[in-house]
This record gives structure tokens, C-alpha cells and sequence, in this order.
């Protein structure tokens, strides 16, 4: 049994003392810990390896205690798996030297035995599990099949990803091919990472606000609620789609357990889309962790109760930035330990 079961008891919708809290890319770049590894092993090299993984997702909750950990890993460890080659460069971010852009490449893209070719991450929950110490629950998560097909065909980070919308547009039947591809290999991965021990999963929807409203329930959220759909009666599901505040009512009526929002949508008007039947976390913008400690606590206390104490989890908005001062990190979670409505 999970000690500390707050952040599970938030996702039923249950009555709670006070909202669990946790940051999404808490496992990582803003922490002098996660540096001094960073400086010794290259990013693969830190997702591949089940000590080094499950060292950096606890790195965070020795730190400052918060109510979930997060799995450290990366949502292209998928394309990886399915036969597209990534790397992760310096200063520059995923680079795909081969981007899918035709029916033949994506012929090519295989749905691999997840079990074989992501065993890593299998191994690397298996001895979080082990550190953690069912002190608190552990989220495994994955990009959205939109998101993960933005980077395969763009071939890097873009502000526009154009070249991924573009192949949407002009060759549908191969985009949608590719789409399914991810998103089956997205649910065994998921179902595996369950199997392996995790509590939780969160789909990552980073590019889903590239899409206008029509297009997103096309080639964003119909793959999504498939994934949402196949594990439902595995683990809760949180969908997080990042500049998709539109599309929270749709969102609202399916099987996920939460619904994450960035801050570009009030807790009120986030309320009022989800006919307030479903947990939602959020909003905090990560920028406003640059604010004083003092700004920081009296903005979360505003914020909880915006959203209401109950059906809520305590999160940012996007993840943490790398220059996130550490007591200002520390500000935002003692806020919501604080917490008296």
C-alpha cells in the first residue's frame, strides 16, 4: 500500500485535506544533482540506464517531498523503439537524421516488442519502485501520438512544426498510418510500464496546440482517447494538451481520470468547460517560478482556491524551467503542504 496516496485519492475525485502536488519535469534539469550526472553521462545513456534513471526520479522527492514522482525518461525513447533514429544534441535539443516523410519511410516504421526494445525503462520503474518504498505513487508517461509524430516528421524542435502538418495535409492516408503506428506502440508501452509497476500515467500533448480545433480532434485527440480507451482499466490516465484549452469539454467526457491545463486558461473558465466532473491539474506558469518566494506562496494559495481544494492536483502549467531558483521551487510546494482553505 501507498503511504502517502493523496495524489490517488485526487485523481478518484475524493474528498481531500489539501490537493497533491508535483512539477512536471521535476525529475531533472533545474537541480544540482541531476547537473552532476548530466556532466558524466550523455541523455540516452542517463534514460538507458535503470540505476541512473530511477536515481534522478527520486532526486526531486528527497529534495523538497512531493505527493508523485515521475519517471525519468523521454517521450522519443518510442520513435527510437520503432526503428527512427534520434539523437539528443547539445544545446540544440532531438535531432532526427532520417525525418518520415513518405509513404515509404513510413512503411519502414515498424510497432516493436516493447518489452524487448524498451526493457530499460521496464528495469528503471522496477528499481524506482524500490527507492521509493510505496512512500508515494509513481506516474510513467509517454508524448501523444500527434506530438511524437510532430518530431518524426520535422526531424527537430520547431515553432511551427509546418513540415508535420504540411505531410497531414498533403498525404492524409500515410500521416494517419503513422499516427496509428505511435499509437499502438504508445498502448503496449503504457500497458508494459503499468505491468513494470507505475500508478499512473500522464500523455504529454506538447504540440497539440499547433492544430486549429478541427484538426486537433483529427490528428490529436481521437489517437489520444484510443490510448486513454486501452488503459482505463489499468491505471488512471491524466491527458495533457498544451494550448488546447478549447478542446477541454470534448476532453472532459472521456475515460481520463484528469485533465492537465496550462496557464493560458483560467481555473474558472477550466472549470466551466469540464462541467467540474473531472480532477484537473495545473496551472502555475513555470515563468512565474522567477517571482520572490513570498509572490510564489501567496499565488498558489489564490490558485488552489481558484480550482477548489477537491478534483485537483497542484502542477505548473508546463515543466519547470533550468534556471528555476531552488527556493522558489521550494516556495510552490510548501504553499500547497501549507494549504488551509
Amino acid at each position: 500500500m501507498i503511504k502517502n496516496d493523496l495524489f490517488l485519492r485526487a485523481l478518484k475525485g475524493e474528498v481531500v485535506e489539501r490537493p497533491p502536488v508535483w512539477m512536471m519535469r521535476q525529475a531533472g534539469r533545474f537541480l544540482p544533482e541531476f547537473m552532476a550526472i548530466r556532466e558524466k553521462y550523455d541523455f540516452f545513456t542517463r534514460c538507458r540506464t535503470p540505476e541512473l534513471a530511477s536515481e534522478i526520479t527520486v532526486q526531486p522527492i528527497r529534495r523538497y517531498g512531493m505527493d508523485a514522482a515521475i519517471l525519468f525518461s523521454d517521450i522519443l525513447v518510442i520513435p527510437q523503439a520503432m526503428n527512427i533514429e534520434v539523437q539528443m544534441k547539445p544545446n540544440f535539443g532531438p535531432y532526427l537524421p532520417n525525418p518520415v516523410q513518405s509513404q515509404a519511410a513510413v512503411d519502414q516504421v515498424i510497432v516493436p516488442d516493447v518489452n524487448v526494445e524498451l526493457d530499460y525503462v521496464m528495469q528503471a520503474i522496477k528499481a524506482t519502485k524500490e527507492l521509493l518504498e510505496d512512500e508515494i505513487p509513481l506516474i510513467g508517461f509517454a508524448g501523444s501520438p500527434w506530438t511524437v509524430f510532430c518530431y518524426c516528421v520535422q526531424g527537430q524542435g520547431s515553432k511551427s512544426f509546418d513540415k508535420a502538418k504540411k505531410f497531414c495535409f498533403t498525404d492524409p492516408i500515410a500521416a494517419h498510418q503513422l499516427l496509428q503506428k505511435i499509437t499502438d506502440t504508445t498502448i503496449a508501452y503504457l500497458k508494459a510500464k503499468v505491468k513494470a509497476g507505475v500508478d499512473v500515467v500522464q500523455i504529454f500533448d506538447s504540440w497539440g496546440g499547433m492544430l486549429s480545433p478541427v484538426d486537433y480532434q483529427e490528428f490529436s485527440w481521437k489517437y489520444i482517447n484510443q490510448i486513454i480507451e486501452a488503459l482505463k482499466d489499468d491505471a488512471p490516465v491524466i491527458a495533457f494538451a498544451k494550448g488546447c484549452w478549447y478542446a477541454l469539454e470534448d476532453m472532459s467526457n472521456s475515460n481520463a481520470s484528469a485533465l492537465g491545463v496550462d496557464w493560458t486558461v483560467t481555473p474558472e473558465v477550466a472549470r466551466k468547460l469540464t462541467n467540474n466532473n473531472i480532477t484537473l491539474q495545473g496551472n502555475f506558469d513555470p515563468t512565474r517560478l522567477y517571482s520572490p518566494p513570498s509572490e510564489i506562496k501567496k499565488m498558489v494559495k489564490k490558485m488552489i482556491d481558484a480550482f477548489g481544494k477537491d478534483r485537483y492536483i497542484v502542477n505548473l502549467g508546463h515543466g519547470i524551467l533550468p534556471d528555476i531558483p531552488l527556493d522558489n521551487a521550494k516556495a510552490f510546494i510548501d504553499a500547497v503542504k501549507e494549504y488551509k482553505s
